[in-house]
């Protein structure tokens, strides 16, 4: 066999990985079902996890679901053999060399090996392209783990030929056993409301959890509630600046806006300046917001938005954060309209589904009928009426009574009374 060295992968079912060694969160890891709490619905959801053949699988859960320990029960389960291999620290030629090992295995113990690839969103489309042929010959079983959505960062072929197995963040009450479990094999205790306030704080991630629990547990004298508050900090808190929890909070912070919910609109501020969102972004959207939610309700919103962004370009971080709040209070608070936003959508849907909107000959730069153009400016109101579109187009713009936009209301109405 050949041997490709511990950095790249490890077989803990072949080699007596003693619980004495290692962070606690890997000494107490389960080795059996029994063990395994906080993602029971999997198993009704996916009855074959307990059953005698295991297909390949992409296991997808927050970072502490248990993707790894899971994967080892699995193979302890039917005592196959489990190779882990980390797809930040090795790439192809690596990969290649664990699968001649997982071959080797099958060859002369007529027993199927399990590859097991953490992180494989880490892998581009050519290295995973790499796992295809093996997997789709059942050369090996395949179990991947990643924190992202596969259907975005894993190829269709590869998805295609696996189960997905998607892991919950995992429940307080779910954590508080597993801490329990953990201090009965090591022998500690700690207070109940310890336990209560760490599983809490701890944010649905085991990994995060044991190893407070852990380091609660080597301090001398008593382990108070503001010492867990302390140890775990904000460590645990999630946040991705290119995937799903990304759009998700972005997706609220607009929508607290646009619903006028000044406090909420602050709260996904704070997440993504927290999780170290670009306050560029923050500063962009907020200007795209003051247009297409805003509008002609409160004009100011887009002088206010633009200067913020400014604001942000030349001042930075931390100070700025003070005017992406002031432009998020105002744009969240003031009248709302997408009066202009629709308007100018329901005008590209009319030209692109015509042929060429022809300018009438008075508007024309160069043609003899330019001279028949009114010059408003020359008339009582600066106003003259005359045509300035095809007579057949239809009316984009409808102002609404909010805010600024009511007063553009009322003068179109006087101005086009036939349109308003």
């Amino acid at each position: 066999m050949k041997d490709v060295g511990p950095d790249l992968f490890s077989s803990p079912n072949s080699k007596d990985q003693a619980l004495t060694n290692g962070p606690l969160a890997h000494r107490v890891r389960p080795t059996d079902f029994s063990g395994f709490f906080g993602q029971e619905a999997i198993f009704k959801k996916h009855p074959f996890l307990k059953g005698e053949e295991l297909p390949s699988l992409i296991l997808w859960g927050p970072p502490g679901s248990g993707k790894t320990t899971l994967a080892q029960i699995l193979c302890h389960h039917r005592g196959l053999e489990l190779y882990l291999f980390n797809a930040v620290l090795g790439g192809v030629a690596d990969l290649k060399k664990v699968i001649e090992r997982a071959k080797e295995i099958q060859q002369f113990y007529d027993k199927k090996a399990v590859i097991f690839v953490d992180e494989i969103h880490r892998f581009n489309k050519a290295q995973q392209d790499a796992l295809l042929p093996y997997v789709e010959k059942g050369e090996f079983i395949f179990i991947g783990a990643t924190t992202e959505n596969p259907k975005t960062s894993v190829n269709r072929a590869l998805l295609s030929r696996v189960h997905l197995v998607t892991l919950a963040k995992l429940s307080p009450e779910a954590l508080e056993n597993i801490l329990n479990e953990a201090m009965d094999k090591i022998g500690k205790k700690l207070a109940p409301e310890i336990i209560e306030v760490l599983s809490k704080l701890a944010d649905g991630d085991a990994r995060q959890a044991l190893n407070t629990l852990e380091a609660l547990v080597l301090r001398e004298g008593p382990v108070t509630i503001e010492d867990v508050k302390e140890s775990i900090g904000g460590a645990v808190r999630n946040y991705d600046k290119n995937q799903d929890r990304h759009y998700d909070v972005i997706s609220a912070f607009i929508k607290s806006m646009r619903g006028s919910d000044p406090d909420a609109a602050l709260l996904y501020l704070a997440i993504m300046l927290d999780g170290g969102e670009d306050p560029k972004f923050i500063a962009r959207r907020l200007v795209i917001f003051a247009s297409e939610d805003v509008g002609n309700a409160d004009p100011q919103a887009l002088t206010l938005a633009i200067s913020g962004l400014s604001a942000v370009e030349n001042i930075g971080m931390p100070e700025a954060r003070i005017n992406l709040a002031q432009v998020t209070t105002y744009l969240a608070s003031t009248v709302k309209s997408n009066a202009c936003y629709k308007a100018l959508d329901e005008a590209l849907e009319y030209v692109r589904t015509r042929q060429t909107v022809e300018v009438p000959t008075h508007l024309r730069n160069t043609h003899p009928d330019k001279y028949n153009y009114q010059y408003p400016h020359s008339y009582p109101g600066a106003f003259v009426e005359q045509q300035y579109s095809p007579l057949e187009t239809p009316s984009f713009y409808r102002p609404t009574g909010n805010g600024t936009e009511a007063k553009i209301l009322d003068r179109l109405k006087k101005l086009w009374p036939k349109r308003f």
